[in-house]
């Protein structure tokens, strides 16, 4: 493994991080004063990333994305983990799962949204179905022509953003050794589709701005050609879909805690108490020394999973490991880092607060730390039979 950066993906990173600190930061204490993004504000980011060329950075050059590896698209997200995610989310980078569009369904959904003029949500999760994914409930019975969704789906990250929504529900059931298991397939749903209604969901404490929404379908009829993928094949492209997501979390979470790590650091340089710079203590110097090990550690663990993804090698255990101990290693980090600061650590001046509130989520969507560890476990133990 080559630990260089190319030149393309140092231009990637510098160009990423400049955008990041000179568009993005200026707009963040407005987010969290307001729990809101103007829609003026979305917009002129995304037209801004469209002038730089970035927008759909993740999706291959033959439907008009950047075509980035995935290395070079985990370097991108540590850059954008920087920022709050409700401005990130308007650096377009659509699902990878519309690349399973038909040629039609490219047209209406796949190319605009590479070409920012739609965005899409994901909805999978359910009150009764987080990480149990086969025990969803919301169903799509076939009527016709039509398919008939009915059911609830929560915690949809910016549906309230979206124009169209990739939902997958239950299509009919096999019995298997531990009783019935679920066929899932991918529905591709418009805003504003009769029976379809996007609601906002639950206050969080965890990246404000970024919304979580309520999704029902009540007797809501999708044509048959909005089946994404294959019927009831839905579960193997959401799989695949899911690990690069788990990599996305690892990538953000490196990028935040380094940049609480930068804050602490300069902190510890200029804050003096009895004469000295408080970095000089070895109280706070090894705190210091602590933090910087373990974001490297989980940076590593996230670009060796990336790499080992781009060289066509398996990457499933690695990948959960990197978003085991990003997510874990950066609610370490943010609490350090306000340890560090003292009583101003807990001010709403620095943005270390709300680091620390944030990081608590990540620890749990896109699969729980208890999920990832038990998918380190099967990895492992699989080979041996057990």
């Amino acid at each position: 493994m080559d630990f260089a950066l190319s030149p393309e993906q140092d231009m990637v990173v510098s160009t990423v991080r400049s955008f990041v600190e000179n568009e993005l930061y200026p707009l963040e204490a407005e987010v969290e004063r307001t729990g809101q993004v103007r829609p003026e504000v979305g917009a002129e980011i995304r037209r801004k990333v469209l002038d730089l060329g970035f927008y759909a950075p993740n999706v291959p050059v033959e439907y008009g994305g950047g075509g980035l590896d995935v290395t070079t698209m985990t370097l991108l997200e540590r850059e954008l983990g920087r920022a709050s995610m409700a401005l990130t989310v308007f650096w377009g980078r659509p699902s990878n799962i519309l690349c399973a569009c038909t040629p039609e369904q490219r047209e209406r959904y796949l190319l605009p949204a590479v070409r920012g003029e739609k965005i899409d949500a994901l909805a999978i999760t359910e009150p009764d179905a987080g990480s149990d994914v086969r025990g969803m409930r919301t169903t799509a019975r076939r009527d016709g022509a039509d398919f008939v969704l009915n059911g609830t789906k929560h915690f949809i990250s910016h549906a309230d953003v979206a124009d169209f929504v990739i939902v997958f529900a239950a299509t009919g059931e096999d019995d298997g050794p531990k009783g019935k298991k679920k066929r899932i397939t991918g529905f591709l749903v418009d805003r504003g589709t009769p029976g379809f209604a996007i609601e906002p969901g639950y206050r969080s404490v965890s990246h404000r701005g970024y919304h979580n929404c309520i999704l029902s379908f009540d007797d809501c009829r999708i044509p048959a050609e909005n089946v994404l993928g294959e019927v009831d094949r839905g579960f193997d492209v959401m799989n695949e879909w899911l690990s690069a997501t788990r990599l996305t979390v690892a990538a953000t979470c490196v990028g935040r805690a380094r940049r609480a790590f930068d804050l602490a650091l300069d902190w510890a340089a200029k804050r003096k108490q009895f004469g000295e710079p408080i970095g000089r203590f070895q109280g706070v110097g090894f705190q210091l020394a602590d933090m910087i090990t373990e974001i490297d550690a989980a940076d590593w663990l996230t670009l060796a999973a990336a790499w080992r993804i781009d060289q066509g090698l398996p990457a499933n255990r690695e990948v959960s490991s990197a978003k085991l101990y990003a997510s874990e290693m950066l609610g370490r980090v943010t609490d350090a880092a306000i340890q560090v600061h003292g009583g101003m650590g807990l001010m709403d001046d620095l943005p270390l607060e709300r680091f620390w509130r944030d990081a608590r989520v990540e620890r749990i969507w896109d699969g729980t730390s208890e999920i990832q560890r038990h998918i380190i476990a099967r990895d492992l133990l699989r080979p041996l039979g057990a």
